[in-house]
């Protein structure tokens, strides 16, 4: 029999899968021909699903701590007793200290489970939810929201002319809800493609143009392909004539930039600027595929402004082959199903209200949540319940992290494995993974759809999906009235305006909006002014900068690289999602060990062959990783692994979760982006030297 079915939680997910299944178990994955979205193409992480199934590490029963933190020693518990403990730490914790010493934590989101754990802690007023939003997605949704009133989707339906990739790397990772396949289709038909990314990837191996820039100058790339633009007039006229507010003012704004300071900050030739300045205007329709690359600096949002000014000033939003308004489907919408209305106070009981922008999205921004656990300030935080997140490695300031998560008085895990987070619970769950429970993918993205993703087999031992856990957990907390008898009755509920059931959606597999191109003409964009705005009176308001305007200078980094005289920036390993999935043996073959890419130039000057062990030092920390000699890098910038940790060394500390993590590296003190709270990823000051393997 072969079922099916959305590839989901190895990544964002989307990818069509045909299941072949054999007496109940899973025996063959495969890409699914007539899935329009991957139409058969499938990577390794989507045919490792199997492994991850059945894997002997997985988590299958709840555990209890019954030693020191972190020390390893666990006792077998009944889904009651954990239940029980954590709605009972829940109690306690509101009872002495106010639902604001509560904090949830999602990793990276992948169903429906972020919107339970919202809708849970919205109905207890706790405040307090930390996700990667701030350096993952929000900067561009908050963006795009204030800029047009819409997150911009590449349209490959319609062919785009030319492609402009900036940090992104579609053939190797899947940006939410647009896949590789889509934009190699685009450039199969012919689009000119420009590349913005400081590693040759295999994306930029394509490119008519390459542009290698600085890390961390994104932002002032982007103002410089704009000065061209306007000087040379070839923005659409007509479109900003009648279409956007504040032409003027971005003008004004760009006349002191000169190209030759810009290429100085940016380390891009003038020429290039120019080139792909007027490559992108000239070749429409055009579209920008961006990534979240962008958003690891103070200058996340704005240069998302940028972005979204560049797409509008070319007449490319919302035109076919441009970036487009993708409308949802009409289903519950996600403001509901997570109750927001039962919590009107929670902008002024939030940890940080004066991060506007996150606070907007309802989240915290990581690094905060983290100090008030430690410091107590603004209030403090006694307990922590986490599911599909692992913040030891993905948390910048990776020790403050660990610091941090032992002084809780209370932290709960939902996971699917072990991991060095988990490793540092009090009480650890079971969670069911992709193929084992029914769940609805893409929701709340912008992208104009939903998948379903059916129940196919049974989840082993006595593995919960998140969303019964959180269902479950609601009950326990005296909420039974806001939750389901079963969790498939939400999934009902929510398809309902759509006039079908969660069966009824198994057959159709996926269900889009009412898409339309150009749909401003009918009622405007949607933002006060209902124009596309590069000058914003709301976030002038606000107190922010109300044009595409850079926080700091790469110069201010001059006095650490005397002392730190390299850059590093990081790169998502394609065999692997964030730190997940290093104990699957057929995706660890294919990526061993962390790699760290170097110019052979740079390497000899540190005595640094190929396959040496790096030591790589900031003001943070060191960590180490395997150099690999690549001329194709800036000799003054090294490239780091990102998420590295070893679940086969049982020897060293929590699975070695410091050895060769690079958020050991990094900070996360002030400054920060003010408005969203992004903290600086890339673009880190380091030293190098040879080091021995741990």
């Amino acid at each position: 029999m072969i079922v099916k079915t959305f590839c989901a939680r190895m990544d964002h997910g989307g990818c069509g899968l045909l299941v072949h299944m054999e007496e109940g178990r899973i025996k063959k994955i495969e890409g699914d021909p007539d899935c329009p979205l991957n139409r058969g193409t499938i990577c390794a992480k989507g045919i490792a699903q199997i492994e991850r199934l059945n894997h002997p590490d997985r988590l299958t029963y709840p555990m209890k701590r019954t030693g020191q933190r972190g020390e390893g020693k666990w006792t077998r518990i009944s889904w009651d007793d954990a239940l029980g403990t954590i709605s009972k730490k829940i109690d306690e914790t509101i009872q002495r200290f106010g639902p604001e010493a509560i904090s949830f934590a999602q990793g990276t989101p992948k169903g429906l489970e972020l919107f339970f754990l919202i809708r849970l802690a919205n109905l207890l007023h706790i405040p307090n939810i930390s996700t990667p939003g701030h350096i993952c997605h929000m900067p561009r949704e908050t963006a795009s929201m204030i800029t047009c009133g819409f997150f911009p989707v590449p349209d490959y339906d319609h062919p785009p002319s030319c492609v402009l990739v900036w940090g992104s790397n579609l053939f190797q990772t899947n940006e939410e809800g647009v896949i590789g396949s889509q934009l190699r289709r685009a450039l199969d038909r012919g689009a000119k493609l420009i590349v913005i990314d400081p590693r040759r990837t295999s994306i930029a191996a394509r490119a008519d143009l390459w542009i290698q820039p600085r890390p961390g100058t994104d932002l002032f790339l982007a103002l410089g392909m704009l000065k061209v633009i306007i000087d040379e007039e070839l923005y659409d006229q007509p479109f900003v004539d009648h279409w956007t507010k504040g032409f003027p003012e971005l003008r004004d704004h760009l006349r002191p930039f000169s190209l030759e300071k810009v290429s100085e900050i940016t380390w891009v030739q003038k020429a290039k600027i120019l080139e792909a300045a007027r490559l992108y205007a000239r070749t429409r329709p055009g579209s920008i595929q961006w990534g979240n690359a962008i958003e690891h600096n103070i200058n996340s949002f704005q240069c998302a402004r940028a972005l979204l000014i560049l797409m509008a000033i070319t007449g490319n939003l919302d035109h076919p082959g441009g970036n487009v308004n993708r409308v949802a489907p009409p289903i519950m919408r996600p403001g509901e199903l997570v109750q927001i209305k039962q919590f009107p106070e929670k902008k002024e009981k939030i940890l940080s209200p004066e991060f506007r922008l996150s606070t907007m999205m309802g989240f915290v921004p990581s690094q905060l949540i983290i100090k008030a656990i430690l410091t107590g300030h603004p209030h403090p935080i006694r307990m922590m319940y986490i599911q599909g997140g692992n913040p030891l490695l993905s948390y910048s300031n990776s020790k403050e992290t660990f610091e941090a998560l032992k002084q809780l008085d209370f932290l709960a895990v939902s996971e699917i494995f072990l991991t060095p987070t988990a490793q540092m619970a009090d009480v650890v769950l079971p969670a069911a993974t992709h193929f084992e429970f029914d769940d609805i993918g893409h929701y709340g993205l912008p992208h104009g759809f939903i998948l379903a993703r059916p129940k196919i087999v049974e989840p082993p031992g006595e593995c919960w999906s998140d969303l019964k856990i959180l269902n479950e957990l609601g009950k326990r907390v005296g909420l039974g009235r806001y939750f389901w008898d079963e969790v498939e009755d939400c999934l009902d509920e929510i398809l309902k305006p759509a006039g079908m059931t969660y069966d009824d959606f198994k057959t159709i597999g996926l269900l889009k909006g009412k898409w339309e191109y150009r749909s401003y003409e009918k009622k405007g964009f949607g933002t006060p002014s209902r124009k596309v705005e590069f000058y914003s009176e709301q976030l002038k308001e606000w107190g922010y900068e109300p044009l595409p305007t850079p926080l700091g200078q790469p110069s201010d980094l001059e006095e650490a690289l005397k002392e730190y005289p390299l850059l590093f920036t990081s790169a998502k390993d394609p065999y692997f999602f964030h730190s997940a999935y290093r104990n699957i043996s057929s995706l660890r073959r294919l990526s061993p060990e962390p790699i760290l890419m170097i110019h052979p130039l740079t390497a000899s000057r540190f005595g640094i062959e190929e396959g040496d062990w790096v030591e790589v030092h900031t003001e943070k920390g060191s960590i180490r990783q395997k150099a690999k000699l690549d001329h194709e890098i800036d000799s003054r910038v090294v490239i780091l692994s990102y998420g590295w940790w070893f679940p086969e060394r049982k020897d060293l500390e929590l699975n070695g979760w410091k050895e060769s993590n690079i958020n050991i590296l990094t900070d996360n003190n002030p400054p920060y982006e003010p408005g969203i709270g992004s903290t600086p990823l890339r673009a880190v000051p380091c030293r190098i030297s040879k080091s021995q393997p741990f």
